[in-house]
């Protein structure tokens, strides 16, 4: 029990959802989505909450704006989302398949105030593209609206392009490759501090800046043993 204040559950659009905020004040929650064993994700199992408990994956990402258009335009228009259902305040739109990992929530609030960036904010939404070609062929197409956007940025790992929804909302489109694996295996991913190589001269100085990170290992009754990273 880490006595966090969180509100629910409660029902939206046939989900079940517990809404709390993060030590920063983002606001966060968590979603029994009905369709989470029809997606390609998996619990882990060797964490402190049960597997059949355990978050699988992101939902959906919520956009608050002051006004509905001109963002679900821009959004159904060129990006290629659909409304899929809307109740109060709150429209769900869905990109692909739908379904939980693939929805877009706009909620309207009028008299709103556009957000800050600071520590503990969402700096941009990342959206996927399979491939070089086609992230080429998006780029010519916000280009072409007269939408300010970023060149191809090699982020190593994947290459990103990003520009802003009307309402002001920064968004990225990555590619799926090269991925995470380009320089790590499966097993390692996420144990140790990986750098892009040409911020490998830096490494010194980018770890002392770094807070260090209680890493928690699980025995298999459940209790921690954190060690630093």
């Amino acid at each position: 029990n880490h006595r966090i204040p969180f509100e629910g559950p409660f029902r939206r659009l046939d989900e079940d959802v517990i809404a709390l905020s993060d030590f920063h004040g983002q606001a966060l929650e968590l979603v029994a989505a009905p369709d989470v064993e029809a997606r390609p994700w998996r619990p882990w199992t060797e964490g402190p909450v049960a597997p059949e408990h355990a978050i699988r994956g992101i939902h959906s990402v919520t956009l608050t704006e002051s006004a509905e258009d001109p963002t679900a335009a821009f959004i159904t228009g060129q990006l290629g989302f659909r409304l899929t259902v809307e109740t109060g305040e709150r429209k769900r739109f869905a990109v692909g398949d739908g379904g939980s990992g693939a929805w877009l929530d706009l909620i309207v609030t009028p008299d709103g105030r556009p957000g800050r960036v600071a520590v503990g904010t969402i700096h941009h939404v990342a959206w996927r593209t399979p491939t070089d070609d086609e992230q080429q062929t998006w780029w010519q197409q916000i280009s072409d609206l007269g939408v300010p956007i970023s060149e191809i940025i090699d982020r190593f790992w994947f290459h990103s392009i990003y520009f802003r929804e009307p309402g002001g909302v920064l968004f990225e489109i990555a590619t799926d490759g090269p991925g995470f694996l380009a320089d790590e295996s499966a097993e390692d991913l996420g144990a140790r501090l990986v750098l892009p190589p040409w911020l490998e001269p830096t490494r010194a100085q980018i770890e002392r800046a770094l807070p260090p990170i209680a890493v928690p290992h699980f025995a298999p009754a459940g209790q921690r043993t954190p060690s630093a990273l």
